[in-house]
């Protein structure tokens, strides 16, 4: 019989814990976010998470293994093709991609983008990889002077659209993304189409906390899916929602900071649910890994460190927590990318047996398969469950 009531996810997001063993594959050998954070800043602590296990299972200076670990810990390496979040989110729930899903380095082909243009009445400015902020500096500009929106991509599978609100309205924006959402399938089924609407007048535009979504469903059966249909509750907290279409999830907190994130889970954690509690906090990838900040890396990493006392305290018999990863951002390494790794693999609660050490997992999916296996909600696809080896059978 179960044990287990309430389990919370918390993926931080772009904390690789070491190349992933394809790594070469991917040109991104060595690759090893939190050891080489740690090391160029010449030391970085995490007590908090290191007590549960955290130092264990990659060298992070500052944060030494600890032989009275009082969680279980592990890494998980990643199976799936590709190396960006909605990959990683879906293998973690038990969808294991077999082909990437498509990037664009050089922009989208011309017949894609004339056939978007064909389809919304209006040309198209940009068509690139760039950062957000910094296209509608150098094109924000000639977008008002044309009315032609703002095409561009990211080292994700992503297709993003910027406009400024007062020329093309937000409802507007969002059907011109939800065309792009229809026509993208099949071998240009990007994971996310994403509204990226922003204000202000030329050397000081500013986006708009209106951004939105379109992203692509899970090809399988989730975690979440299973939860759901066992009247379990699945609540989603940050971009969750986002990278699976917004399926069976019962609630949804669309936070857009980490701290914004970590408050949120304490507001859901003092609350009576009976399932899952998934929770992104996305600030190690979107504001420092893929600026190669490792400072800013390292303090965001300190600033869950200092919440995780504030969670233990909330958590109930019954409860579980995990920490864990989608994928990584190196800060320390070459480009801007996203690089292939490991993620940590953390379990803490009044049922984890302390001490375990799960070794390396061969794909995400085991998370996901010991979750459904602790509620007793069936089976996934994919992965191996450790549930009975840290004690929720």
């Amino acid at each position: 019989m179960t044990k287990l009531t309430r389990a919370i996810v918390v993926v931080l997001d772009g904390v690789g814990a070491g190349e992933n063993p394809d790594a070469a594959l991917y040109g991104d050998e060595g690759a090893s976010s939190l050891e080489h954070c740690a090391q160029a800043i010449h030391g970085l602590a995490l007590p908090n998470l290191g007590a549960i296990g955290l130092g264990n299972i990659t060298p992070i200076s500052g944060t030494p293994p600890r032989s009275d670990a009082i969680g279980a810990y592990g890494r998980m390496a990643s199976a799936a093709a590709g190396k960006d979040s909605t990959t990683g989110h879906w293998e973690m729930s038990g969808v294991v991609l077999q082909r990437a899903l498509p990037t664009y380095p050089h922009g989208f082909p011309a017949e894609v983008v004339s056939a978007f243009e064909h389809a919304i009445g209006r040309g198209t400015i940009g068509n690139k990889v760039a950062s957000g902020t910094e296209i509608i500096k150098e094109l924000g500009e000639e977008h008002v002077r044309t009315g032609r929106p703002i095409l561009y991509t990211s080292a994700d599978s992503v297709f993003q659209i910027a406009a400024h609100q007062e020329i093309i309205p937000l409802p507007e924006l969002y059907h011109i993304c939800e065309i792009a959402r229809g026509m993208l399938t099949g071998e240009h089924a990007v994971g996310r189409v994403i509204a990226r609407p922003f204000i202000g007048e030329p050397g000081n535009f500013k986006r708009t906390e209106h951004r939105r979504d379109f992203s692509l469903a899970p090809t399988g059966v989730t975690l979440l899916d299973l939860l759901q249909k066992a009247g379990k509750d699945v609540i989603a907290i940050g971009k969750i929602e986002d990278l699976f279409a917004g399926r069976s999830i019962t609630q949804r907190d669309h936070t857009e900071t980490n701290q914004d994130g970590m408050a949120a889970t304490l507001r859901y954690l003092e609350q009576d649910f009976h399932g899952l509690l998934f929770v992104n906090l996305v600030e190690f990838d979107m504001l420092w890994g893929h600026r190669r900040d490792s400072e800013g890396y390292a303090q965001a990493l300190r600033d869950v460190d200092a919440w995780l006392p504030q969670v233990q305290r909330l958590l109930r018999p019954g409860d579980a927590l995990f920490f864990t990863a989608d994928h990584g951002v190196d800060p320390t390494y070459r480009g801007t990318d996203h690089t292939r790794e490991m993620v940590p693999l953390l379990a803490y609660g009044p049922q984890v047996q302390p001490g375990v050490d799960l070794g390396i997992r061969s794909t995400f999916a085991d998370l996901g398969q010991t979750l459904a296996q602790a509620f007793d909600v069936g089976s996934l696809a994919a992965g191996h469950s450790f549930a009975q080896a840290i004690g929720l059978l």
